[in-house]
């Protein structure tokens, strides 16, 4: 099952339950689309609904297109089911382009019918608000996750947040070892700057110390320049000075030349204005007779404006009697023009006419002449059609006979052809029939090969299932065959050590002595296969039990799940130490080898002290050879846990 992530964004959600307020909460929204391969391609979307600040809020949603296709009818949607999501995801982009604003055009809702959103199933509602009335675009019901569910999604965000603090921990050492380089390089730096700057200084001071001797000597050079200047501009000033003494006194006198002027303009004017005084009281006895005027003529002009009033009425009424007259007028110019060029018109097709009629005489004189030519072949024609009419009824009557025949022939003509059209009809028919069953044949064609396919992959895995099963049959029996073995030998080293009080027993087969390592935790002799190996040295652990090294043996998991389904393995008893109930007592074998796991087989009767895994070397090597699949096996299946 593939997992494509389509959107993952924290959304601001109106969260509305039964008796409280409504508050808003930044709800992260994960839109996933699962791709089903077993047994048919198949596509969901899953939807799941989370929060950041708090771990068990989780909301899941899975739709499938047999949903989907119940959800767009009672929603009346207008989408297929690939185009879905697509939608869903631009409707929630619009809601986070509107979630900062004061009153948002799109929001979302998420509805409980519960007081508290806990445990209750809610729904998810995309909203558009509108002057009327709010809008529901989008409603989908989503299921609070259970404690598995809960489980699995902590579970991932703990992968996440430990993926990115492994990435975080890359990034700072990767940092740190950049930025010690960094400080090596700078500090190398600093060091051959701090030279060179004490370079520069001493350079900098012999520098400075010319520069100043320099500067002193120009700075004598230039204040004795600056003395000689200064003599130079008092000489000049002094010129100056008298220059512009002989200036102003020249100006005085002008200026005194000019007031005796002006003393003589000025009383010419005081006579003037004694002049323009009498003038005035003139002008003011003539202003007051000039107002009494006035007063008389504002009377007159009331009453001139009362009667403008009147005029401006009917000036109006005459003034749109002449637009009308000039309407009229304009249109009247229209027609005159259109029937001047009319005339135009006519006059030229008159010329036109008349030169066609000169070309008409000239052309019918020449026909006229050819007409009295035409006349004269006529004559002669009439004889000849005289001749020809007699032919023609002579072939009339053939006509007759053979226009009865044509009636005929037309008739079975008529009948041939209806039989025709229906023919092709329903040659029509049968032609689209073939299409359609040619097109099924195809159909079937193909479901057949996916059938053959998905035949010829069931046989291939009955097939290996087969050989696993043998393998794990023969490993079975092997260990049956061990197991009375090894209880043989523990009978027969009891009764050794009730007679003779020495560890020591003979095998079934008749083999030698085995050696026993007390050492180890196991005192009961060992098989001859396990006699010939080289023995590693034990390691000494915590407990003291534990101290056998015992090598671990891999199965594969479908080994082992049919493993558990054989009948063989749960029929394995043997008589086995008083002290072992279900592999029970832990003498020589770690802890962790006798807890009980899910995918494994307790081996019944199995004393742990006495099973070691060197029993099994050489048939594991032979069997590898032979079946390679068979050679590599989880330890669970001979030590459970």
């Amino acid at each position: 099952m593939a997992a494509e992530s389509m959107f993952n964004r924290p959304v601001c959600v109106q969260v509305r339950c039964q008796g409280c307020e409504e508050r808003r909460l930044n709800v992260r929204v994960n839109i996933e689309l699962l791709s089903i391969s077993n047994p048919v391609q198949k596509k969901d979307l899953a939807v799941r609904l989370t929060d950041d600040t708090d771990p068990f809020f989780l909301y899941k949603l899975v739709i499938s297109e047999e949903d989907f296709q119940s959800l767009k009818s009672q929603q009346g949607l207008l989408v297929d089911f690939s185009a879905f999501p697509q939608k869903f995801i631009d409707l929630l982009q619009q809601c986070i382009q509107e979630q900062n604003k004061d009153i948002p055009r799109f929001l979302l809702q998420l509805v409980s019918s519960a007081s508290v959103l806990d445990r209750a199933p809610v729904s998810l509602n995309v909203v558009e608000t509108n002057p009327f009335k709010h809008l529901t675009h989008l409603s989908l019901k989503f299921l609070p996750g259970n404690d598995a569910e809960i489980k699995k999604f902590l579970a991932s965000c703990l992968k996440c947040l430990k993926e990115d603090k492994m990435m975080l921990e890359e990034k700072l050492r990767k940092t740190e070892e950049d930025l010690t380089r960094q400080l090596s390089y700078t500090q190398q730096s600093l060091s051959e700057k701090s030279q060179e700057l004490d370079k520069l200084k001493n350079e900098w001071t012999s520098y400075t110390t010319a520069l100043t001797n320099k500067h002193t000597q120009e700075l004598t050079n230039e204040k004795e320049r600056a003395l000689q200047a200064q003599a130079q501009y008092q000489q000049q000033h002094e010129q100056q000075k008298k220059e512009l003494e002989n200036l102003h006194q020249k100006s005085i006198q002008q200026l005194q030349n000019r007031l005796s002027e002006l003393e003589v303009i000025n009383k010419d004017l005081t006579e003037r204005r004694y002049k323009g005084d009498s003038t005035v009281r003139e002008l003011k006895a003539k202003l007051s007779g000039i107002e009494d005027e006035c007063q008389r003529a504002k009377q007159e002009v009331l009453s001139l404006r009362r009667e403008n009033t009147t005029l401006d009425a009917e000036c109006h009424e005459k003034e749109k009697l002449i637009n009308q007259l000039q309407t009229r007028v304009a249109v009247l110019e229209q027609e005159i023009k259109d029937k001047d060029q009319l005339v135009m018109r006519t006059k030229e097709v008159l010329d036109a006419t008349q030169e066609q009629k000169a070309i008409l005489e000239e052309s019918t004189e020449k026909k006229q002449s050819h007409i009295e030519k035409l006349e004269t072949t006529i004559k002669s024609l009439s004889a000849e059609l005289l001749k020809a009419n007699e032919i023609i009824k002579k072939l009339q009557g053939d006509l007759r006979t053979l226009m009865s025949k044509l009636k005929l022939k037309n008739t079975v003509t008529i009948q041939q052809e209806k039989l025709l059209a229906e023919k092709e009809e329903r040659l029509q028919k049968e032609q689209r029939e073939l299409q359609e069953m040619g097109q099924s044949l195809r159909m079937k064609e193909q479901e057949v090969c996916k059938l053959q396919e998905q035949l010829e992959t069931t046989i291939q895995k009955l097939e290996e299932s087969k050989q696993l099963l043998k393998t794990n049959e023969n490993v079975i029996t092997w260990l049956n065959k061990q197991l009375n073995e090894i209880q043989m030998a523990k009978k027969l080293e009891t009764s050794a050590s009730t007679h003779g009080g020495v560890r020591t027993a003979i095998s079934p087969h008749g083999m030698p002595d085995r050696p026993s390592f007390p050492s180890s935790g196991i005192n009961h002799p060992i098989s001859p296969l396990y006699a010939f190996q080289n023995f590693p040295e034990p390691a000494h652990n915590k407990n003291a039990n534990s101290q056998c090294p015992v090598p671990k043996i891999q199965f594969n998991n479908t080994q082992l799940s049919k493993m558990n389904r054989c009948s063989d393995v749960q029929t394995v008893t043997a008589t086995s130490h008083p002290a072992n109930k279900e592999n029970g007592d832990n003498l020589g074998l770690e802890s962790k080898y006798f807890k009980k796991k899910d995918d494994s087989i307790p081996l019944r009767g199995l004393s742990q002290n006495t099973l070691n895994a060197e029993y099994l070397k050489p048939y594991l090597s032979t069997k590898a050879q032979s079946s390679p699949k068979a050679a590599v096996m989880p330890a669970s299946a001979y030590f459970p846990g």
